[in-house]
């Protein structure tokens, strides 16, 4: 199995806090992010590619190649940062057999079918039974917009 060294829920993706804080505090070489239509995206994925950090590799994949990545040889040198949009590819990840002992949610924004339960966070009542799904699975969820701040147990937020 590849080295996940920091997964997060965020669906701004690479963007100032991400690069700013989160890799800074974590050393990190490789982003994966998974996407079924970013991965088709050849425009905004070269948008990505150069958002992130000079000496990182950005790599955009869909559901089934970021398993099936996942799943492959760990190179001892490689240290991923896996950012998803939505807590449903955690949870396929998860019950794919990738191990994912953390989720840090960051940022997921508001729209006709989720309600704002912190202040970045929304979610639909689907999203939600999905985290409390992931937190069954025994995985934990903690919403931290950057490191410094203290990580709150999603679980104070979703009831």
């Amino acid at each position: 199995m590849k080295n996940i060294v920091l997964t997060r829920i965020d669906d701004r993706l690479i963007h100032g806090q991400v690069v700013a804080f989160w890799m800074k505090e974590n050393p990190i070489n490789k982003i994966l992010i998974i996407d079924d239509l970013l991965a088709s995206d050849n425009f905004m994925s070269r948008i990505y590619k150069a958002a992130a950090p000079s000496g990182t590799e950005v790599i955009l994949l869909n559901r089934a190649e970021g398993q099936s990545f996942l799943k492959e040889e760990n190179n001892k040198d490689e240290r991923i940062f896996l950012i998803v949009k939505v807590p449903e590819r955690i949870e396929e990840l998860i019950d794919a057999g990738i191990p994912i002992k953390k989720v840090v949610l960051g940022g997921m924004g508001a729209n006709n079918h989720r309600k704002t339960f912190n202040r970045n966070v929304s979610a639909s009542a689907d999203e939600i039974a999905c985290f409390k799904r992931i937190l069954e699975k025994g995985t934990d969820i903690v919403y931290q917009m950057i490191p410094s701040d203290k990580p709150a147990p999603i679980q104070a937020f979703i009831k």
